[in-house]
């Protein structure tokens, strides 16, 4: 199939387009987010199928999916065409399980804040957030008591007090 240069979009057409960056666009580029075949003049030129792809990897973000997640999914899509109802299905399914991963996630996340901020004990001797000598740090980085499954060392936050 030959393109004219009426189905091709420029960089700053894509960008206009998608909502996004320029630089947002050559990054996923570098990434095998995209593909762009190149001018004479060395200027991006994109299939204006690559819209849907750069749709797909924002919704793939939206619902807490990794660029390395959004692009292993999109290899298993056409790059010149809008994926048939089959394929989409396929990428659609393999994502059911990420996302109800993400929703239990959110879950814990939920029922944590709700304990460690509605117990108002406010108390550093009490409350079992209180993370003496950095524990906590042994598990790993980031607040391992409030974004993540209970660490394996530890206390964890203390039930709310009635």
């Amino acid at each position: 199939m030959t393109l004219s240069r009426h189905d091709l979009l420029t960089i700053g057409q894509l960008a206009e387009r998608s909502g996004l960056a320029t630089s947002a666009l050559r990054y996923y580029e570098k990434l095998g987010l995209i593909h762009a075949t190149r001018t004479a003049g060395g200027q991006r030129r994109y299939q204006r199928s690559t819209l849907r792809r750069v749709a797909f990897v924002r919704a793939a973000q939206r619902v807490g999916l990794s660029l390395e997640e959004a692009r292993a999914a999109l290899g298993r899509l056409p790059q010149d065409r809008a994926p048939s109802t089959g394929e989409w299905s396929g990428v659609a399914t393999s994502w059911q399980d990420r996302i109800d991963q993400q929703i239990a996630e959110l879950e814990r996340l939920k029922k944590k804040l709700g304990g460690c901020i509605g117990c108002g004990c406010l108390s550093l001797s009490r409350c079992a957030l209180y993370n003496a000598d950095d524990r906590a740090g042994t598990a790993g980085p980031g607040a391992r008591y409030l974004l993540t499954r209970e660490p394996s060392t530890g206390p964890g936050p203390h039930p709310p007090t009635a």
